[in-house]
């Protein structure tokens, strides 16, 4: 089921921290944690949201940072979804 895109802009007045993606239409945002630890418990409660929505994120993790990057794949650009999975990753971390 395709979502109705509705870019990277709106998304982003919806949400404090995060940034516009320079190659795509997605959204970032890097995570700092005290440790290795929090960075990994941060990942692992957002990793079981993203499958109860069926929507994953582009991340990488050195130590105690994570870097995110949220679009939805097959509406080629930023959707509600999207928003909804920056919401609850601001407020795991």
């Amino acid at each position: 089921m395709s979502r109705p895109k509705i870019g990277a802009e709106a998304a982003l007045a919806q949400l404090s921290g995060w940034s516009a993606a320079s190659d795509k239409d997605a959204i970032t945002k890097t995570f700092k944690f005290a440790d290795f630890n929090q960075a990994f418990g941060f990942m692992t409660r957002v990793a079981l949201m993203a499958d109860k929505l069926d929507h994953h994120p582009e991340w990488f993790n050195v130590y105690n940072r994570v870097e995110v990057l949220l679009t939805t794949h097959d509406a080629d650009g930023v959707t509600e979804l999207d928003v909804t999975l920056a919401k609850f990753m601001d407020s795991a971390a």
